[in-house]
């Protein structure tokens, strides 16, 4: 019989690739953006370092008196607010129609729906803009068909939002259906077995079979759309460029402005924090809610 003996010294060195790469791309960069933010980081402080003073809070201070910072937020929690429902429901609709047994094509289908989400996103958007085009959109032409006369989508303040919205839950509809196709094939059979043979009908056994037994991954896909919502920046930035008259102003996209338009470097570290402070926030309440479900 082999014992194995247990080496920590050869655990670390299979590790230290790992850690030493995080290290410098994570925790390195964590590190400087946070003092970054605690000084007036400039591009006069980009030739010399030495420019750079340390200012303490005050550009959190001044985040918070930002009318525009306030809007970009707003901007991005209507963003999440209204595009994470549609999100989810949307993945989990197509994807009971991807695993009824009537559907044949479900290979197909699968492929079909998934290759927006491997595909870049700036292209999409470029696509999209073409698409939503108040003059030769072929939305606008759809539209005209039912005599309905389309908005002008990119250019109008109320409809700027829905529009990137419309692209963004569209973009990651195949991705987040074949999440839920996975969890749905999880779900053994027999227990729908016994729920017919207790009287239970469709409706029945989707409200108290598939979504209690699909419930984690359910949270898995919402949680993963808040976190990437939040971050909200490639669509706006190709479509709109946050117009018209900022309506569609993102925290990221603010923050990209200053740190590389304005070069207000220790402003935007400080709008990174408060991003990432929002989506700690915001994560840490779901995972909360999930726990309390669970337990109840």
């Amino acid at each position: 019989m082999i014992v194995m003996q247990h080496n920590p010294k050869v655990a670390y060195m299979f590790l230290a690739p790992a850690l030493i790469l995080m290290a410098i791309f994570i925790v390195i960069p964590v590190v400087a953006s946070f003092v970054i933010s605690l000084t007036d980081f400039d591009i006069f402080a980009l030739a010399d370092w030495s420019n750079a003073e340390f200012i303490g809070f005050e550009n959190f201070v001044r985040l918070f008196q930002d009318e525009l910072f306030w809007k970009a937020l707003k901007n991005t929690l209507y963003f999440v607010a209204v595009g994470m429902p549609l999100a989810v429901i949307l993945a989990l609709t197509l994807a009971l129609l991807l695993n009824s047994p009537l559907n044949r094509a479900k290979s197909l289908f699968r492929v079909g729906y998934y290759l927006p989400s491997i595909t870049e996103t700036v292209a999409i958007a470029v696509v999209w803009r073409w698409v939503l085009n108040s003059r030769y959109g072929i939305l606008k032409h759809a539209l005209e068909i039912f005599g309905i006369q389309a908005p002008n989508w990119l250019g109008d303040p109320k409809w700027a939002m829905p529009a990137i919205i419309m692209m963004a839950v569209w973009k990651g509809l195949g991705h987040n259906a074949l999440i839920f196709l996975a969890g749905l094939q999880s779900i053994p059979s027999t227990v729908y077995e016994a729920a017919r043979i207790d009287g239970a009908n469709g409706w029945t056994q989707f409200r108290y079979v598939t979504l209690p037994l699909l419930a984690p991954t359910t949270f898995f896909v919402g949680i993963m759309t808040l976190i990437g919502y939040l971050q909200l920046f490639a669509e706006p930035y190709t479509m709109t460029d946050g117009g018209p008259l900022d309506a569609t102003l993102s925290i990221v996209l603010y923050m990209y402005r200053h740190g590389f338009k304005f070069f207000n470097l220790g402003y935007a570290s400080a709008m990174a924090y408060v991003l990432f402070a929002l989506i700690f926030i915001a994560t840490l309440l779901a995972m909360k809610s999930r726990s309390e479900e669970v337990s109840y």
